[in-house]
């Protein structure tokens, strides 16, 4: 048997190492390893835990007087690391009860804190408990490494720690075949049902069709085919791998099994390759398993970006002269004055930086703005013929404002000094500007898309908010994909939305888009996701499905399965009364299912 836990060997169990075992098993439980005990002298007692079960062994002068194990109950399993290992020592003293009183015992332990339990200054409830059991015996507590307590450590990992429950499936297989309504006879009887996997048969058939397959057997004793084996019934295993042949259809079916099945749920590309080349194997395996998950709809539509957002900052020009270019903004909301001014309109020019307060009322009109801005901005600041240009000149038309003259008002020293200060300005601006854009595109990514190409939109589910929360993580990120229809700027599309979302602005940054590598055969039907013009939707509760109560030591709390807007029955949640009353007031108490 020892030739069978070597690395690399071929496990075959035949009847030699069957009989090598029941030999073994015997000699552990006879003697001369096992003995009878004496009374007269001391006894040793080695002891382990696992995190499945407890094993001791009773030992005098070396020789196995018993043997002892027994898995962990169900609140022994919450217990901490040094908890175990004492239940362990309790554990052998009650079963071996009869040995060690009137005689020294000595307690060998791989847990080298439980040396000092005797002397201990702090112990919880339990550990008190057990220590007054422990001190009815004469007794003393040694350290033992882990590796050279073998036996103890093997019983405390007994197979029956790990045993499954097994039950009656009758009643469920006639309710399924009922179900079915599959045409029995009175007096049929089930004998046996067996489950045969149907991917390896597809498999093992392929392979006998594939012609690389073929060419792979006839040079199969190939030192470059080294790894390549055959089993007894011709089928090509690549290091104990079955190997899959080019069938685009049947590597489909594998992985949609391994990505899309109740069992799965959507795993990463370097997770699901490494559940699957533990069992199958063909070449460009991995590059193929991380196109296929790259290109899962609902991973593109529900996962997260562990990324910065798209796109380079794209500053403005910087202005070569003062006041060529403003920045405006107002401040509304403030008590009216006397005059009557509730508002203050604030001007900033944008090369450097000084800045007009002007009074104004929230019922002005652009007309009214035009006639302020000259009134207080331009005469005062820009007096100099380099404004006479085609833009004021139909400013003023309408307004009947008069021509500016064309008397000097700086002398020529003052102009070239104003000018070099201009150009310092500038030339510090484009330094700093140039500074903050490089913070700013630090690990960033430019993305540029095409015309007629596909993108998913970003929204952002708002019930709570329950970004983070128990439905939030399942919830949408992405909406579409939609085809864009124009390139409005070096990092601006416009896309074609459906109707449900014309009150959404249908221009969009590329840090709201991610571009579909895959357009889906049926696209989700997004019309029942209630999109708001601002790119936010909210998850509303609309249905109870069931109820159930959960008693505590003082009272009694109610729990309701809620089925949320937006997500189908299968995704409904458990929520507590209190919690659904607090949010969601008048929820419960309506009289129908819906949430109004």
């Amino acid at each position: 048997m020892t030739s069978l836990t070597k690395k690399n060997a071929k496990y075959l169990w035949d009847p030699k190492c069957e009989e090598a075992f029941t030999s073994l098993k015997k000699s552990l439980t006879s003697a001369p390893v096992l003995a009878q005990p004496d009374v007269t002298k001391p006894f040793d007692v080695y002891c382990d835990a696992s995190g499945n079960g407890l094993g001791c062994v009773l030992m005098q002068e070396g020789r196995v007087i018993a043997y002892a194990s027994r898995r962990l109950r169900k609140h022994e399993a919450n217990y901490a690391t040094h908890d175990p290992e004492l239940a362990a020592v309790v554990h052998a003293l009650k079963i071996w009860r009869h040995y060690p009183p009137g005689n020294t015992c000595h307690i060998y332990t791989d847990h080298k804190s439980l040396k000092y339990i005797l002397t201990q200054p702090e112990l919880n409830m339990r550990q008190r408990r057990w220590l007054e059991l422990i001190k009815d015996y004469d007794l003393e507590i040694h350290y033992h490494p882990g590796k050279a307590n073998v036996v103890a450590d093997a019983l405390s990992r007994r197979a029956h720690c790990h045993m499954l429950e097994v039950r009656p499936m009758a009643r469920v297989i006639c309710c399924e075949i009922n179900e079915i309504e599959v045409i029995t006879e009175q007096m049929a009887e089930l004998y046996s049902l067996i489950i045969e996997p149907t991917i390896k048969e597809q498999i093992i058939a392929a392979q006998k069709q594939d012609k690389s397959m073929a060419y792979i057997r006839e040079g199969i004793n190939e030192e470059k085919r080294a790894c390549f084996t055959l089993d007894d019934q011709g089928v090509l295993w690549f290091k104990g791998r079955l190997v899959v042949p080019r069938d685009m259809e049947l590597r489909k079916k594998i992985l949609d099994e391994a990505h899309t099945s109740m069992f799965t749920i959507h795993p990463g590309s370097n997770k699901m390759y490494q559940d699957l080349k533990q069992k199958f194997w063909w070449t460009r395996m991995k590059r193929e398993i991380a196109k296929y998950v790259s290109e899962c709809d609902v991973c593109q539509r529900v996962k997260a970006d562990h990324l910065k957002p798209a796109g380079m900052l794209q500053p403005l020009a910087v202005p070569s002269w003062k006041w060529e270019d403003i920045h405006m903004d107002f401040i509304v909301g403030l008590p009216r004055t006397q005059k009557g001014y509730d508002s203050i309109w604030v001007i900033i020019d944008r090369l450097t930086k000084s800045a007009h307060f002007v009074p104004v009322k929230t019922i002005y009109h652009a007309k009214t703005y035009a006639e302020l801005y000259i009134a207080r901005i331009l005469p005062k600041e820009l007096r100099n013929g380099s404004f006479r240009s085609s833009i004021w000149e139909k400013m003023r038309t309408p307004l009947n404002r008069s021509e500016p003259g064309e008397r000097l008002i700086f002398g020529p020293d003052l102009v070239t000094q104003a000018e070099e200060q201009v150009k310092f300005i500038h030339s510090n601006l484009k330094r700093a500007q140039s500074r903050q854009k490089s913070y700013s595109d630090k690990r960033r990514r430019p993305l540029v898309f095409e015309v007629n190409d596909h993108v998913y939109l970003r929204v952002s589910p708002m019930k709570g908010v329950h970004r983070f929360g128990v439905k939030g993580k399942l919830a949408p990120r992405y909406v579409g994909p939609f085809k864009i229809t124009e390139q409005c700027g070096p990092v601006a599309y416009r896309l074609e939305l459906p109707p449900h979302l014309a009150a959404v602005h249908d221009v969009f940054h590329v840090s709201q888009l991610k571009k579909c590598l895959r357009v889906p055969e049926e696209a989700v039907d997004t019309s029942q996701i209630q999109i708001e013009p601002d790119l936010t939707y909210e998850e509303r509760p609309i249905k109870i499905l069931d109820q159930k109560q959960r008693a505590t030591r003082r009272r009694a709390i109610n729990f309701y399965k809620v089925q949320w807007s937006n997500h189908s029955e299968e995704e409904a949640t458990w929520e507590q009364e209190e919690y659904l009353q607090t949010k969601y007031p008048g929820f419960l108490s309506a009289t129908t299912n819906e949430y109004v």
